[in-house]
């Protein structure tokens, strides 16, 4: 389809392909399952600081809604089309799916670097995107939490803006919100630590010493700080690499990541921080280590680097961080390489969200300590159902997640039926 033009798009269609035809699902039902029932575009209109008038594109991809409500983060991104939300929020299905979570994935966001937005552009800006979005979204239609380039004071600003349109307090139309509107303890770091978490696990099954291992985590925000910390100050790993958008370094040493986490609160950015260790951004996933996480963007380990990565696990943080090519390559290192697939190792920030959702519509608190248990809980069975099938059926961890996903929801469809 001519709007979902986009290479990630494609990628994401490719992996569904490869699950159907594993899964031997009727050619009837492949296009019903892989395209999106819902797809918005908005344009944005917004007073900018210097009196202009400046406009953005907004976007929201609904993939399906078959087993409740769609759930999904809202990016603000510079490079962000139809085609890539699109394909996010079908990587969500599969994920909440796997997760046995009511809901079918979405993806939503704008056009726009946040960087380069003053706060009240910012605030300008979320809030005329929530506005356009009124008509398609809602607390048991779709649900919106943070992404790449949003945080809790933009689901702030969403809230607010459903909630003044409504008449009254909606908070549960999105998640990652401050605890002080109704956000849920521990949502922040939902993500990092059940990638934590799943690489605790696989060093288990490995026999692995977690004091004798050494990480590398591409991209050094949300996700991959939490990550990074805990991992270094709980687990005992030592870190040896650490990038974001504007320096990779690399130190078999060890990087003190609390100097790391302190240089982005002042600079935003590590390009200053411990220059003499700084290498080349491309080569710092090939680099030795025993835990790979790629924690930034899609699309990072492809067909040319996929056979030089020297790590025991990857660990993928990132939504899409591997091409159906170099899954091929990974699939034939399955002795060497333990790989925890994107929708099972990142899926901890949509199962508090889903916390913080049930919290809202029943107006109940839980505690972090509850928060935290209950996701691991969830982590745990997910995790022990892919490590199962794989087994089972020879296949690769990737493989057996996303069938799982992709069961539930087929499964869920056939029983609704197609509406004549």
């Amino acid at each position: 389809m001519i709007i979902y033009d986009d290479e990630v798009f494609k990628m994401a269609c490719d992996q569904f392909q490869v699950i159907a035809d594993y899964l031997n699902i009727d050619p009837n039902d492949r296009d019903r399952l892989m395209y999106p029932k819902r797809a918005v575009a908005v344009t944005l209109p917004v007073h900018m600081d210097d009196g202009s008038t400046k406009t953005f594109q907004g976007y929201r991809v609904q993939h399906h809604l078959t087993l409740g409500p769609t759930k999904g983060g809202t990016r603000f991104a510079p490079s962000l089309s139809m085609g890539e939300t699109a394909a996010l929020a079908m990587w969500m299905s599969w994920k909440c799916a796997l997760s046995n979570l009511p809901y079918g994935g979405a993806k939503g966001g704008v056009a726009v670097d946040p960087s380069k937005l003053s706060r009240r552009e910012l605030e300008a800006l979320s809030r005329r995107y929530m506005q356009e979005m009124i008509p398609f979204v809602g607390p048991h239609t779709d649900i919106m939490g943070p992404d790449m380039g949003t945080n809790e004071q933009v689901m702030a600003w969403f809230m607010d803006t459903y909630s003044v349109y409504q008449g009254y307090s909606v908070s549960e139309i999105v998640t990652g919100k401050p605890v002080a509107i109704g956000g849920t303890e521990g949502r922040r770091e939902a993500t990092g630590r059940g990638v934590v978490y799943l690489i605790e696990r696989a060093m288990n099954i490995l026999k692995i010493d977690p004091e004798k291992c050494t990480a590398i985590v591409q991209g050094f925000g949300n996700v991959g700080s939490v990550a990074a910390l805990s991992l270094a100050y709980k687990s005992g790993v030592k870190i040896v690499g650490l990038s974001d958008h504007t320096a990779a370094i690399y130190n078999p040493k060890g990087i003190d990541v609390k100097a790391a986490e302190q240089h982005i609160f002042k600079k935003g950015h590590l390009k200053a921080f411990d220059q003499e260790n700084h290498v080349d951004p491309n080569k710092l996933l090939t680099m030795k280590c025993d835990v790979l996480i790629p924690a930034a963007v899609d699309r990072v380990i492809t067909e040319k680097n996929a056979a030089k990565l020297q790590c025991r696990i990857l660990a993928e943080a990132a939504n899409g961080p591997t091409t159906p090519g170099a899954d091929l390559i990974l699939e034939q290192r399955w002795d060497e390489i333990f790989v925890i697939p994107d929708i099972l190792c990142n899926a901890g920030g949509v199962i508090v969200s889903y916390f913080e959702w049930v919290q809202g519509l029943q107006s109940f608190r839980w505690t972090e300590m509850e928060v935290t248990d209950k996701l691991f809980r969830i982590l745990e069975h997910s995790f022990a159902q892919v490590i199962k099938r794989a087994k089972e059926h020879k296949i690769s961890h990737r493989t057996a997640a996303m069938a799982i996903g992709v069961e539930r929801v087929l499964k869920a469809k056939k029983v609704r039926g197609l509406f004549p």
